[in-house]
């Protein structure tokens, strides 16, 4: 695995490689496989995610998210990768680390999400597994932190696959598809985990 960007400009962004998938910022042309894949998922993706606007998957909602990823890098509060096939450039889907905080917490959450033709397949275990060293060696961070629906069972594995541990659990914690739902709360510290030695470019 190997990181490239450390210190990176604002315009592009870290990128994590690893052998099989890359994980990299969203520009404003992944737009047409970005709409294309979560409109083909969106049965698969509505029961796990905030509620939809009627203008979710248009052009103009993704270039202002974009902007939004864009702006969180470059304040060192959030970032959000595509995830690709290292080969191709496939889009498969999305790793996101918001609320980072500096400061005596040093810590941020974990978001993500496959698209339908790639789920049951490893790929977000392995995603995880390369945004975590990232978190910890790049970021300085100490801790990083998921939630997971009860129901949600595939998001669990994700999780305790790359050593996350359950640690309580939320009432009502996200408005989820227009419902409060209850979390289970994961972390994972960055003494939990042997970290893998990384080249830098």
């Amino acid at each position: 695995m190997s990181f490239l960007g450390t210190g990176f400009a604002a315009d592009i962004g870290p990128i994590i490689q690893g052998k099989k998938l890359t994980l990299r910022p969203f520009s404003q042309g992944d737009y047409p496989a970005w709409s294309k894949l979560r409109d083909k998922s969106r049965d698969h993706l509505v029961p796990w995610e905030p509620s939809w606007s009627k203008n979710e998957l248009s052009m103009a909602s993704f270039r202002r998210r974009v902007r939004h990823y864009k702006r969180e890098a470059r304040e060192d509060v959030g970032y959000a990768f595509a995830i690709v096939e290292s080969t191709n450039n496939e889009l498969l889907g999305g790793v996101t680390l918001s609320n980072l905080r500096r400061g005596v917490s040093q810590s941020a959450s974990l978001g993500y999400w496959t698209g339908l033709p790639h789920v049951r397949k490893g790929v977000m275990t392995r995603a995880v597994s390369l945004i975590v060293p990232w978190v910890f060696n790049e970021l300085g961070l100490h801790r990083l932190e998921a939630a997971s629906m009860p129901s949600n069972s595939a998001s669990i594995k994700v999780l305790e696959r790359n050593g996350f541990v359950q640690e309580g659990f939320a009432r009502r914690l996200l408005k989820i598809n227009g419902v409060w739902e209850d979390h289970l709360l994961y972390g994972l510290l960055a003494g939990d985990v042997k970290l893998s030695e990384t080249k830098t470019q």
